[in-house]
């Protein structure tokens, strides 16, 4: 399996929908959050997709959301690439709470052009960089 990269959450006001807990729009903005960080972690920033011409966009979101968190709980958001496919890859994410689930998540991401606007290749350099499984 590849190598899991994880950042601290702690849910704020915000953060809280009316029943008193995490709304479920936070869980993925969350979800993304990780993506992204763990992408910067690793010196790819939006200029270095730019600079490729090409950059992951998400085509799908899967999200198990399994107990509910509530305002100042502190959580680890873990995330790794699970899968890789010519032009797109498997992301997947769990949200921990004391090392418990609280929520995880599979999310298909495409290698999509900035010309074109299509899929394409993913370069092997960022295989190997987010780790082949």
């Amino acid at each position: 399996m590849a190598e899991r990269f994880a950042i601290p959450i702690t849910p704020e006001p915000a953060d809280i929908d009316e029943l008193g807990h995490v709304s479920n729009l936070v869980y993925l903005r969350w979800v993304q959050d990780v993506a992204m960080a763990h992408t910067q972690s690793l010196g790819w920033g939006f200029a270095r997709y730019r600079a490729l011409g090409a950059v992951f966009m998400v085509r799908r979101h899967e999200i198990d959301y399994v107990a509910q968190v509530t305002l100042g709980q502190a959580l680890r958001a873990e995330t790794w690439i699970d899968s890789w496919r010519m032009a797109s890859c498997i992301r997947k994410t769990e949200l921990r709470r004391d090392g418990a689930i609280v929520a995880r998540a599979a999310t298909t991401w495409a290698m999509i052009g900035f010309a074109s606007g299509r899929p394409q290749r993913i370069p092997d350099e960022l295989v190997a960089l987010f780790g082949a499984t």
